[in-house]
């Protein structure tokens, strides 16, 4: 009878390896999983992009336990916090009326940047990751949203009312090229919160690109298929378009590209007076102590007085 309940086991384990196709590495496993409290509900799994080199961004997900998975460019999956206990991957966010969303959700940060193409090897990653977590918690494809489809800003100095639009993190992935990859056939149709006008929309652009027909990304993954060993190579990168061109970081490169300066900040000339309703658009960029920050990376505590305000010159 022993050794039957033992073979018993043995088989049962062997079934629970085999049904983890994708491997986790714990290196990066964040100290703050014991004080984590266990979710009471999943309904959505929240996709994000770091807006920074991996070595950074792990590390610091890591220490504050950010996220409950970290995928990298070379496709490795790390586990941050456990699946089952709260990460704080959301901050102020809202989905369908609910707010808090990190209490709901599983957040999965990619490495890369929102309006930047990602290997192959790392979509394969997080097609498979994102599998799995469906599988196991019974989410369909149109809840498997942005980050930036569930951040919201409350009233400011620029916007008066709630809005959606404070973060475009993710973007990328409300792409139907990019869902196509990551083999998503249905993505959320509108804002429910915006439908309901619990928010206002704070970014035009974002919401075009999260439920209108902008895909950034199509001339990229149109064709693509990822195959069982996932030995694509990584895709050819567009040439950026004048939404997207390579971002400046330095005074020498924004001058290089066309821009101007329009303004210095002050008490009496926040950002929004200087540069109107693009103040947080991609394109508009701050700089101060030659430290150089696009308007939608830009948080509002971080805004100081003397920082230059730069747009790009009319017909550049």
């Amino acid at each position: 009878m022993h050794i039957l309940r033992l073979l018993v086991a043995s088989v049962a384990l062997a079934s629970a390896f085999a049904a983890q196709a994708l491997p986790i590495v714990n290196r990066y496993r964040s100290p703050r999983n014991a004080e984590r409290p266990l979710r009471k509900q999943t309904t959505l799994i929240v996709l994000h992009t770091t807006e920074a080199p991996a070595k950074g961004s792990l590390r610091h997900l890591s220490e504050r336990g950010e996220c409950h998975y970290c995928v990298d460019a070379d496709g490795t999956v790390y586990r941050i916090v456990d699946r089952r206990r709260v990460a704080y991957h959301a901050g102020t966010s809202m989905w369908d009326g609910k707010t808090e969303v990190d209490n709901f959700s599983i957040g999965i940060e990619c490495v890369g940047y929102h309006d930047k193409a990602m290997p192959l090897a790392q979509l394969k990653s997080i097609r498979e990751l994102v599998k799995e977590l469906q599988k196991i918690y019974k989410i369909k494809d149109d809840h498997v949203v942005t980050h930036g489809q569930v951040a919201y800003g409350e009233p400011n100095k620029w916007q008066k009312k709630k809005h959606r639009g404070r973060k475009r993190c993710g973007m990328l992935f409300a792409m139907p090229s990019v869902r196509r990859v990551l083999d998503l056939k249905e993505r959320a149709k509108k804002d429910p919160d915006v439908r309901a006008k619990r928010l206002v929309v704070g970014d035009t652009y974002l919401e075009k690109a999260l439920y209108g027909k902008t895909d950034t990304m199509s001339k990229i993954y149109a064709k693509v298929k990822i195959d069982s060993t996932g030995k694509n190579a990584k895709p050819k990168p567009a040439k950026p378009s004048a939404s997207f061109a390579i971002v400046p970081q330095t005074i020498a490169q924004l001058y290089a590209q066309g821009y101007e300066s329009i303004g210095t900040v002050s008490k009496e000339r926040m950002p929004y007076s200087i540069a109107g309703e693009k103040w947080n658009a991609p394109d508009t960029f701050y700089t101060i102590r030659s430290r150089v920050t696009p308007g939608n990376a830009l948080k509002e505590s971080r805004v100081e007085d003397g920082m230059t305000v730069w747009r790009k010159k009319k017909g550049k």
